[in-house]
């Protein structure tokens, strides 16, 4: 449960938000109705999650590769649970997101998804990347990809540790219900 109650997303003065929130995510979900309580905060998470998941040229598969990957690293489950069904849309395989605790000793992954892992695993744990390590990854997708790439890591490191210092799981019921929130289907838009 939440350790600090959901805001209240009926409330007049966040109802261009909720409004907003449902045109571009299809429901206010947990992670936004707790954000609700901070309308900068809010419009700004908008803005910048926007652009990660839906302007970037990043290859869509890879973005969820590293989005799952740091969910695993800080045992975000709600992240996980909610960028799963985007990561096999995007064609990451059941397989690969069950392989992602031992990513380095599985085969599963290619050259380029194991760059990009391999700069998850460092900008998550150490925050400072090895030279060689960007090297690696900017031989396979040029500079302004990795740059998106290393935004794309920092941004759902942002959204995890978020979600797990203010305890936001699925299993949270809706406020004012009974009802407990389910991991979106492959099709929603999510933070």
């Amino acid at each position: 449960m939440a350790r600090i109650p959901y805001a209240d997303i009926s409330a007049p003065a966040v109802q261009p938000l909720v409004k907003r929130i449902e045109a571009e995510r299809g429901s206010v979900l947990h992670l936004y109705q707790m954000l609700l309580h901070s309308v900068p905060l809010t419009e700004g998470w908008l803005g910048l999650l926007t652009a990660v998941r839906q302007r970037f040229n990043l290859n869509g598969a890879i973005r969820e590769l590293v989005i799952m990957r740091v969910a695993v690293l800080n045992g975000a489950q709600y992240e996980a649970d909610q960028h799963a069904p985007i990561a096999l849309k995007e064609g990451i395989t059941q397989a690969q997101i069950d392989a992602l605790d031992d990513w380095r000793d599985s085969g599963l992954f290619d050259d380029l998804q194991r760059a990009t892992l391999q700069l998850a695993d460092t900008m998550t744990r150490n925050v400072h990347v090895p030279s060689d390590q960007l090297d690696d990854v900017r031989r396979h997708m040029g500079d302004a990809t990795t740059v998106e790439l290393v935004a794309t890591v920092a941004a759902y490191n942002m959204v995890s540790r978020f979600l797990e210092a203010l305890g936001i799981h699925s299993q949270d019921a809706f406020p004012g219900s009974d009802s407990v929130q389910t991991p979106p289907r492959a099709n929603e838009i999510l933070s």
